[in-house]
């Protein structure tokens, strides 16, 4: 995922930062305000708004039901054309066996629709997602259409 620049050295404005620890799903609904928050200062319209909350509340239930807990940053950065907000989610969690699989829609391993990390995907406006024995880490980012 290419780095946001304002200046063209690879840094972007920082406008605001949010951390929440994931250790259970009564961790979720923390992550929700904080990207709502996040959404409201960036000027997001009401769909905009939802989607990135619906990422966010999906990455942090996938952090307490899978990893055993982890964390979801939430950065809002301006690059001089656009605000992004983007959300990270890390863990140290057994790591995704199969990657492509698990980006198709229907599949799950725990018994649910399959429809999380797809949608995180159809919802943002990019994503990456690397995963190992030591973890995963998401990156997905929405950009503001206010401009």
């Amino acid at each position: 995922m290419e780095p946001l620049s304002s200046s063209g050295n690879g840094v972007a404005d920082l406008i605001r930062v949010s951390d929440v620890a994931v250790a259970s799903r009564d961790d979720v609904p923390a992550v929700a305000r904080a990207t709502r928050d996040c959404a409201r200062v960036a000027g997001f319209g009401i769909e905009d708004a939802e989607c990135v909350i619906l990422a966010a509340t999906e990455l942090a239930t996938n952090l307490a039901k899978y990893a055993a807990g982890g964390n979801i940053h939430i950065s809002l950065m301006d690059d001089g054309a656009r605000t992004v907000l983007q959300l990270e989610s890390s863990d140290t969690g057994p790591g995704i066996p199969d990657t492509e699989q698990a980006m198709q829609d229907g599949f799950s391993t725990g018994g649910g629709l399959g429809a999380g990390l797809p949608g995180i995907r159809r919802l943002m406006d990019q994503f990456e997602i690397t995963t190992s024995s030591d973890g995963t880490r998401v990156v997905a980012r929405k950009w503001s259409s206010g401009r």
